[in-house]
């Protein structure tokens, strides 16, 4: 960082003029390009839903092609333009930025404009990334399923505009920053899947350990009750867990919360620790989640809820059986394939489940619980290290981008 700092204080020691995007660039909408236009060779094109799936901050070449007479009638970018997506389902990718980098001019569609302006590309686009721009770009949101920013709102957003020298040296240690961050997220990355392998072998060791003794239908040892038919609100007394609320590790979002309003419908619908709550329907049906502590949540209609019998299975080791390979087995046997896979309480109630001595089930649920923590659990273990890790790369890269702006 010293270096940067030694070329900031040569190049513009009484700080950085801020400009709005308007003011060191112009905007051009795309229009007319679909993905059914797309062919195996040609001109070269980006779709602006491929700038949030396939390309980083940059690109010398692209994944699709259309035919020059479909180029001819689109608006194309030179190299050094940015395409920048305007329309998103989310507030956090709208106007996620690529810059064109390669020869040649490449065209571009609807969704998207064109950007050409006087600025370091690359600089530019690691900037659309930044805290900074983040917040402003919020302002300017519209729309309610399809979240837009509009060229206009765009060309008022201010960019700090430091000397050439200094934006290219930015460039040079981000790059570095950001290679950097991707081996380190890699090797992280790896080790996860690796521990999350070997915990899903132990599990399925240590239920299969259980099955080696009494197993009994979970229709002898629970109750099943089917969630509330009601529509989802923005704001409400309880939160309407809902079969989308269930993580692909068996755990409740924390975002995205839903609710419905107080009535006497909706009290015997209230779930309590302990409860356990499984998809019945859908492509997700037999996905099973565990209420971990007490809180005011209803339960959906899509949903079965789970109270066992605490003298005899522990909440929490059902939940780890829910998660094996033992559990799976069955619930794939014993759906119903129609137009939409049922998994309903009377096909529940046939599972089979060990059932060891409570301290045995307890035993287990402390060594998976170490296990779970260390493979899912976003406050510790590798995923929080992961964050962690992307976190520390944001906050230097919001430093580098940050600058005391020049008084007139």
């Amino acid at each position: 960082m010293s270096h940067i700092n030694d070329l900031i204080q040569q190049q513009c020691p009484d700080g950085v003029p801020y400009k709005t995007l308007g003011e060191v660039g112009t905007f051009t909408r795309g229009s007319g390009l679909q993905k059914k236009d797309f062919t195996e060779t040609g001109f070269p094109c980006i779709h602006y839903g491929q700038i949030y799936t396939h390309y980083g901050i940059s690109a010398t070449q692209t994944k699709s092609f259309i035919s020059p007479t479909q180029a001819a009638r689109l608006h194309r970018a030179q190299p050094g333009d940015l395409i920048i997506a305007t329309t998103s389902e989310n507030d956090e990718d709208v106007c996620k930025a690529v810059a064109w980098l390669g020869e040649g001019e490449i065209a571009y569609g609807g969704h998207s404009v064109g950007f050409r302006h006087s600025l370091d590309p690359k600089y530019l686009t690691y900037w659309f990334q930044s805290r900074s721009f983040q917040d402003q770009k919020r302002k300017f949101i519209t729309g309610v399923k399809v979240r837009e920013v509009s060229p206009r709102s765009l060309a008022k957003v201010r960019v700090p505009v430091p000397p050439l020298p200094v934006q290219k040296e930015i460039v040079r240690i981000l790059d570095s920053f950001t290679r950097l961050e991707a081996e380190l997220e890699a090797e992280l990355e790896a080790e996860l899947e690796a521990r999350r392998q070997q915990y899903d072998h132990y599990r399925s060791r240590e239920v299969l350990n259980g099955s080696s003794g009494s197993t009994r239908p979970l229709g002898e040892i629970a109750q099943f009750r089917y969630g509330l038919t009601a529509k989802a609100q923005a704001d409400g007394r309880y939160r309407f867990i809902r079969i989308t609320d269930i993580d692909e590790f068996g755990k409740l979002r924390p975002t995205g919360a839903k609710f419905v309003a107080n009535s006497e419908a909706t009290e015997k619908y209230l779930v309590q620790r302990g409860d356990l709550l499984m998809a019945r329907t859908g492509a997700t049906y037999g996905k099973t989640m565990l209420v971990a502590d007490e809180s005011d949540s209803v339960y959906a209609s899509f949903m079965i809820r789970i109270r066992l019998d605490l003298s005899v299975m522990i909440p929490a080791y059902y939940w780890h059986f829910a998660q094996s390979r033992l559990y799976w087995d069955q619930a794939d046997s014993l759906v119903s394939q129609g137009g939409q896979p049922q998994f309903n309480a009377n096909a529940l109630k046939l599972v089979e489940v060990p059932v060891p001595p409570i301290d045995e089930q307890r035993r287990i649920v402390a060594t998976l619980d170490s296990f779970d923590s260390l493979v899912n659990d976003l406050t510790s273990g590798l995923p929080a290290e992961i964050t962690a890790r992307r976190q520390q790369y944001e906050y230097y890269r919001d430093r580098l981008l940050s600058f005391e702006e020049l008084s007139e």
